[in-house]
C-alpha cells in the first residue's frame, strides 16, 4: 500500500513538473532561427522622416524591415521598409515556418491562431519583396509581420497593389513602404490569443528626400474586390485619423500638409 501511494505521489510530481515545463516553454521560449546574431537593427536605416510614430512604443527592428507592435491586437500597427530595384530578384526560396518574433517583448501571436480561422496569414512586408537573401526572406515569416486577411482579398486586389509597388520600385529605383491594418476596438478576433481581424488595410508608398518627398496612399477593405486600385486612393490625413499614427512626422508642418492633405497620383505611373 505504501509503495502504491509513493508511486502515485511520484507520478503526481512528475505530472506537475511536466505542466510547469510546458507552461514555461509556451510562455517564455521564443525561437530565434531567422534573426542575424551579429545585427541589432536595420542593415539600412530608414530616414527619420519616413519612420512613423508608434502608439505603443514597441518598435522592433529586424535586418530588413521595422515595425511597431500593438499587443492588444496581436499584430503590427505598421511595418516599414525600403524597397530598391536591386532587391527585386526572382531567387527561388524555400518557404520557412511562421514563428514568433523573438524581439517582441510581449511575444507575437502564435501562428496556430490562424489555423481553421478561414483567414490567410497575410504578410505586411511581402516575402516577394525580400527574395534577395535567405535571411531577408525568412524574416518576413515572423508572426509580427502577419495579419488576418480574407483569402480573396489577399490573393486579389491586395496582391495587385503589392505588384504595383514592385513596379514603382523598378521604375523609380528606390521607394519606402509603410503598411498595416487599421486597428480599432470591436474588431472580430481569431484564435486563443484573440488576434484582431482588421476591416481595412492601408499602404503608403513614398520616394524622394525630405525636401522633395512624393507619396501616395491607399485604404482597402479586407474583402474581395475587382475595382482598380486607383479607386482606393486616399489622403494620408485620412489614414492618420483612422489609426492615430503620425506619418512623416519629422517633416515641417508645411511639407506634411502638402503631402498628406489631398490625393495626388500625378507623380506615380499607374
Amino acid at each position: 500500500m505504501r509503495k502504491s501511494n509513493s508511486n502515485k505521489t511520484m507520478y503526481s510530481v512528475l505530472m506537475l513538473v511536466c505542466i510547469v515545463v510546458f507552461w514555461a516553454f509556451e510562455n517564455f521560449y521564443t525561437p530565434d532561427t531567422y534573426s542575424s546574431k551579429d545585427s541589432n537593427g536595420l542593415k539600412e536605416a530608414l530616414p527619420a522622416y519616413v519612420v512613423p510614430s508608434s502608439t505603443t512604443g514597441d518598435i522592433v527592428e529586424h535586418s530588413y524591415y521595422s515595425l511597431s507592435y500593438n499587443e492588444p491586437y496581436e499584430q503590427a500597427e505598421w511595418v516599414a521598409y525600403a524597397l530598391h530595384k536591386k532587391d527585386l530578384t526572382s531567387d527561388d526560396r524555400k518557404r520557412p515556418y511562421f514563428i514568433e518574433d523573438p524581439k517582441v517583448k510581449t511575444k507575437s501571436a502564435d501562428w496556430r491562431n490562424y489555423k481553421g480561422s478561414g483567414y490567410d496569414r497575410g504578410h505586411l512586408c511581402p516575402a516577394g519583396d525580400r527574395r534577395f537573401s535567405k535571411q531577408a526572406y525568412n524574416e518576413t515569416f515572423y508572426t509580427s509581420n502577419i495579419s488576418p486577411q480574407n483569402r480573396d482579398f489577399n490573393a486579389g486586389v491586395w496582391n495587385i497593389l503589392e505588384m504595383k509597388t514592385r513596379y514603382w520600385a523598378k521604375k523609380y529605383g528606390s521607394i519606402f513602404v509603410i503598411t498595416g491594418g487599421i486597428l480599432k476596438r470591436g474588431l472580430p478576433e481569431i484564435g486563443d490569443e484573440d488576434v484582431a481581424v482588421p476591416n481595412y488595410f492601408y499602404k503608403i508608398i513614398a520616394r524622394g528626400d525630405e525636401k522633395n518627398l512624393k507619396a501616395v496612399a491607399f485604404i482597402m477593405e479586407n474583402k474581395e474586390s475587382s475595382a482598380p486600385i486607383k479607386e482606393f486612393l486616399v489622403p494620408i490625413d485620412v489614414i492618420e485619423k483612422e489609426t492615430g499614427i503620425d506619418f512623416f512626422k519629422e517633416l515641417s508642418e508645411k511639407n506634411q500638409s502638402k503631402i498628406e492633405a489631398k490625393v495626388s497620383d500625378r507623380d506615380w505611373k499607374f
